[in-house]
């Protein structure tokens, strides 16, 4: 396998010359952290990267969880790792000093999972973990937090989402899990729940879920869901713990990430299982939703994460395997063969795959400091970072999610019939990546969510903030000749989608949802593509002042040169894709709304 997963000096770059992440201690609650602490962080979590996932990749993969006997095991370098990440703070990287954690931005906490996925994303396990303890810390009553935060954080024991059921899908108001109450203030839980990630394993000394169920008698819909920790043992009063009736009843074979067992779980089936409200009854699904920026940023990161370890693959492969003549030189026939990374060709497939996944991972940075602001600040300053992490969240889950496979599948074709092989990794990256477009909500309902709600919540003021700060950054490179036409460019890019908003907008004035909705992935794309355009514009900025400024010379010139070519590659290769975009988007022609006449068939 290839040496290098990911850049430890493009993450620095974003980190601290883009984002200047150690700028956030000017809020109180990061007050503790600086550039230091931030790199021993991420230094941790490199040292566990590389000794404890990345040398398994395959064989996690490849040994995958099996059921037997009611009980889940998994691959035994899944409880070191968790043991390991307990032990360095890391599962608990963003929590408060109060609960155990680091207190560090979310910016930083979102770079370690990056370097931890891009190692190994089938041992995904203590993120999972770290999503229901901050579940529990943000809406459990302080007896909650005491019994299962500690253990959850040290990597004792293992967190998870249930959510979803074979009935219900991504349409959680047709969750049917019923909760019934009992007279000590706990609830008897009976239900199904499938797809759910890590739900049982060896690797942990108990499991934690985090539980929808509607409780007897509440309203219908979404209205009437309520939140519950379930745990696989729970406490039996007297310091010991007893079987809690959460049956492992199936574990899916997956395409791929095959060491995080996905399970099918049953509750209730000898009528014992106990489950623990957490915070308000019928507030499940907003206590889920404010969670669920958090979660989509971990969903695109392990997506960017992915494509990043492929693309280094790809890229020391090209370097290495010759192949034919410069196609100036095939007829010198008795030349020596040449690397394949000099060849066009292939050199278009490795700017594609870097500027998808460092655009990506800007993007997502990007995302999780606006979550810190949005979160550390006050007034008008939370607000708006808030409404405008909240119009990008669609976007920075689905384009490193859905760029990222196309990504993986330009890293497997640089290898060419080796890459189809189990000989090199990319074919399992492959597989691994292609949940993340499904994970937390599908690509078409984040466009939808993106198109029908984002755009046009408070009378637009998401997107006036984005323009806002796109204009910023087009104003500051046009101040380098270099940088001049990719800042006009994207001055043109935002009038197009701002054209696109207005020819559709008159199909949800008259209320036809179903029309101005048809296409909403397509805007989804279209979108996608412009706001990376920023982000490579941002960087590109800030390379091109470090050139003039610091005098870089060998590797680190390298490094800047490197990232403004890439940016020219995105601008000249990527965003002419809009063209094509917005003609379907404003076509008058529809073709994919049932007619009265096909139901009718």
């Amino acid at each position: 396998m290839a040496p290098t997963y990911f850049s430890k000096r493009n993450l620095h770059f974003l980190l601290h010359e883009v984002f200047r992440a150690e700028e956030l201690a000017r809020y109180p609650y990061f007050s503790a952290h600086d550039r230091e602490t931030i790199n021993l962080a991420l230094d941790s979590a490199t040292y566990i990267a590389d000794t404890l996932m990345y040398p398994y990749l395959k064989d996690v993969d490849r040994n995958q969880p099996e059921l037997k006997n009611g009980q889940v095991t998994v691959h035994p370098k899944i409880r070191e790792f968790l043991k390991a990440m307990g032990d360095a703070g890391l599962i608990g990287a963003g929590f408060s000093f109060d609960h155990g954690g680091q207190q560090l931005p979310e910016m930083v906490s979102s770079a370690i999972t990056f370097i931890l996925m891009a190692a190994n994303n089938g041992m995904m396990y203590a993120g999972l973990t770290s999503g229901a303890a901050h579940l529990i810390t943000s809406f459990g009553s302080p007896a909650l937090i005491d019994s299962y935060v500690p253990n959850m954080l040290d990597g004792t024991w293992q967190g998870t989402m249930a959510l979803t059921e074979p009935q219900a899908g991504s349409s959680l108001s047709d969750v049917t899990t019923s909760a019934t109450p009992l007279p000590d203030g706990s609830y008897k839980i009976s239900g199904q729940k499938v797809f759910i990630s890590a739900g049982d394993h060896d690797a942990a000394d108990n499991i934690i879920h985090l539980m929808l169920a509607r409780i007897n008698g509440a309203p219908s819909g979404t209205k009437g869901i309520s939140l519950f920790v379930v745990p696989k043992h729970r406490p039996d009063g007297q310091g010991g713990f007893v079987d809690n009736d959460v049956q492992s009843t199936g574990v899916y074979h997956k395409l791929g990430q095959k060491g995080v067992p996905a399970m099918h779980l049953t509750m209730g089936s000898n009528d014992n299982t106990i489950g623990y409200l957490l915070g308000e009854p019928h507030q499940g699904l907003r206590y889920m939703f404010q969670m669920m920026n958090e979660a989509r940023i971990g969903v695109g990161m392990t997506a960017a994460a992915i494509a990043t370890a492929a693309y280094y693959a790809a890229l020391q492969y090209a370097r290495e395997r010759p192949q034919s003549r410069r196609l100036n030189e095939k007829n010198r026939l008795d030349a020596p063969q040449t690397p394949i990374i000099n060849h066009p060709d292939v050199r278009r497939m490795l700017l594609f795959q870097k500027s998808v996944t460092e655009g990506s991972l800007s993007l997502l940075l990007e995302a999780a400091r606006l979550y810190d602001i949005s979160e550390a600040a006050e007034g008008q300053e939370k607000e708006d970072a808030f409404l405008l992490l909240d119009l990008l969240m669609p976007v920075a889950k689905s384009f490193p999610s859905e760029m990222g496979v196309q990504s993986v599948s330009q890293s497997l074709q640089t290898f060419g019939g080796y890459g189809f092989t189990e000989d090199f990794p990319v074919e399992q990256l492959y597989r691994d990546i292609r949940i993340t477009p499904i994970y937390e909500g599908t690509t078409g309902i984040q466009a939808q969510d993106l198109l029908g709600r984002k755009i046009t919540q408070k009378g637009g003021k998401g997107p006036q903030l984005l323009f806002a700060e796109m204009s910023k950054t087009i104003r500051e490179a046009s101040t380098h000749d270099e940088l001049k036409p990719y800042a006009q460019q994207l001055g043109t890019e935002l009038k197009r989608t701002q054209d696109v908003v207005e020819s559709l907008m008159p199909h949800a004035l008259n209320g036809d949802t179903e029309r101005y909705l048809a296409d909403a992935t397509l805007f989804l794309e279209l979108f996608g593509i412009v706001v990376v355009a920023w982000q490579w514009l941002k960087q590109s900025v800030v390379a091109k002042q470090a050139m003039l400024t610091q005098n870089p010379q060998g590797d680190e010139l390298a490094f800047y040169e490197g990232k403004l070519h890439t940016m020219k590659f995105y601008f000249h290769y990527e965003v002419p894709k809009t063209l094509g975009l917005a003609v379907r988007l404003k076509d008058p022609e529809v073709l994919t709304i049932v007619t009265e006449k096909e139901l009718a068939l």
